[in-house]
């Protein structure tokens, strides 16, 4: 059964770190490309990264960027996000979900989703 589930959220301080981690089963990513997304409240999904199986390219968006990053452990079949330099912006839930195939291809590439992770970022 292919599954992926995410662990790591909390409450942080604004310029605090959190590393969140998406345990992959069922499948190995090696060979999917696997993104993280968020979904702050009252505001749609939005994608913050995603790493690509091939080769390990990462990217992230824009409003991450300098801030976030994305990394794997293929012995562990797991996918982190290091999330630095928290702002009260990145309060939402995270989830990791996996892509069709190998590359990132977008959002509506997604075909397995975790139940998401609450990360909350407050004085």
């Amino acid at each position: 059964q292919v599954q992926v589930v995410e662990s790591g959220g909390n409450w942080v301080q604004p310029g605090g770190s959190l590393r969140l981690s998406c345990a992959a089963s069922g499948f190995s990513v090696d060979y999917y490309a696997i993104g993280w997304l968020r979904q702050a409240p009252g505001k749609q999904r939005e994608g913050v990264g995603c790493i690509s199986a091939n080769d390990g390219s990462t990217y992230l968006a824009s409003s991450v960027k300098g801030r976030f990053t994305i990394s794997r452990d293929k012995a562990k079949n797991t996918v982190y996000l290091q999330m630095n330099r928290l702002q009260a912006e990145d309060t939402a839930v995270y989830y990791c979900a996996r892509q069709k195939n190998e590359h990132c291809n977008g959002y509506s590439q997604y075909d397995h989703w975790g139940q998401g992770t609450q990360v909350t970022v407050s004085s």
